[in-house]
This record gives C-alpha cells, sequence and structure tokens, in this order.
C-alpha cells in the first residue's frame, strides 16, 4: 500500500496567497512605521548641515527601507 500523506506536493490556494501578502503588508507597515522617525531625523540632520534639501524625502527614504528590510525577513 502506498503512503501518499509524506512529500506530497503543496497546492497554494488563493487563500494561502492572499494570507502571505496581507503577512507581508504587516510587516511592511510594521517596518515603515519604525524606520520613519529616523529617516525624518536623518533628513533634517542632512537639510541643516548642507544647507539644501535631499533628493530624497524622509517618506520615500524610509518606504525604501521597508522594501529592503521585508523581503529580507521573508526570504529567511
Amino acid at each position: 500500500m502506498t503512503d501518499f500523506t509524506t512529500d506530497t506536493p503543496m497546492i497554494e490556494t488563493r487563500s494561502m496567497r492572499s494570507g502571505h501578502k496581507r503577512e507581508y503588508i504587516a510587516y511592511f507597515a510594521v517596518i515603515f512605521i519604525a524606520t520613519l522617525p529616523l529617516a525624518c531625523l536623518t533628513w533634517l540632520l542632512t537639510a541643516t548641515r548642507q544647507m539644501r534639501l535631499p533628493e530624497k524625502g524622509p517618506i520615500k527614504a524610509a518606504w525604501s527601507q521597508a522594501n529592503i528590510i521585508t523581503p529580507i525577513i521573508f526570504s529567511a
């Protein structure tokens, strides 16, 4: 008799994909909120030292940091 309970391929359903997407968005939001104060501080210090506005605003900088950090967490 064959045992079909081991090494069966996982069939990813729509609800599983949406679950992963919701989890990714939740992590992204937490990381974005966490990096926003530091990005604002960095933006302010750069603006005062160089006497001009940096290319990236604080929100864009925090967004890009969250875009970098979140996939690293999910790939681990």
